[in-house]
């Protein structure tokens, strides 16, 4: 494998995960074949109005994607990215679309969860979030502990604006380095982050089993599995292989 970065300590690197990366540890995705959505149509459980018009729907689909989450654990490919956080510290920084928080099971700091977590969960009336594991999930829709209000998974859903866009932005006009792992590139906003890091002066690489539909902004693209080609990729951008 060959690369032509190799990184310092000064370096600022921002990272972009999609679901690629979350399947190569048995997460069913929405997009394959058996995925999640050939049980459910996206709008009946994926989308605000479909919360308000039928949330046991919405939670009976939600329930089961946590389920999901005992039965899988962080890969190699996420365990890379935490050795790369750990050697270059506050100048690393992991923009994730995916809602299943391994990158932080498996060590990660430094995260932007974009379209929210499975793992959490909000209050529509009050706004206060609790962790899933404090909610009694044996009714068909949970309550807030505070004032009883009907309680949504914290996920973005189809129609909302993502978390922390004005901070991403502010990343990619200073980041010397663009990791994009495991995405199509045709999921929007996020496919844009490639283009706007590259038109800044950032150096993109790009991680995945087949090739995105942005590839014509990546610098470098490796082809593979993520959890094959990270850690050889990172071990050689940290002077640790040739």
């Amino acid at each position: 494998m060959k690369s032509k970065v190799r990184i310092s300590a000064d370096d600022k690197i921002v990272v972009l995960t999609g679901a690629g990366i979350s399947a190569e540890s048995g997460l069913r995705t929405f997009r394959d074949h058996n995925g999640l959505w050939d049980q459910y149509k996206i709008e009946e459980v994926a989308t605000p109005q479909a919360f308000s018009n039928n949330p046991e729907l919405v939670w009976e689909f939600y329930k089961l994607r946590y389920d999901q989450l005992g039965q899988v654990f962080p890969n190699p490919g996420h365990l890379a990215l935490v050795e790369l956080e750990l050697r270059i510290k506050d100048n690393f920084t992991l923009i994730t679309q995916n809602v299943d928080g391994l990158h932080g099971i498996a060590g990660n700091k430094n995260i932007l969860e974009i379209h929210g977590s499975l793992r959490e969960i909000i209050c529509i009336n009050c706004r206060t979030k609790f962790k899933f594991t404090e909610i009694d999930m044996g009714g068909k829709i949970p309550l807030c502990l505070k004032c009883g209000g009907n309680l949504r998974p914290d996920v973005v859903w189809f129609g909302e604006i993502p978390y922390y866009l004005d901070k991403i932005d502010a990343l990619l006009s200073t980041a010397d380095y663009f990791l994009v792992v495991g995405t199509s590139g045709s999921v929007y906003p996020a496919a844009q982050f490639l283009q706007i890091s590259k038109q800044y002066g950032a150096y993109t690489v790009g991680v995945n089993f087949d090739k995105p539909d942005n590839l014509v902004y990546l610098d470098e693209f490796h082809q593979g599995k993520s959890g094959e080609i990270l850690p050889q990729l990172i071990d050689i951008w940290l002077g640790e292989h040739e």
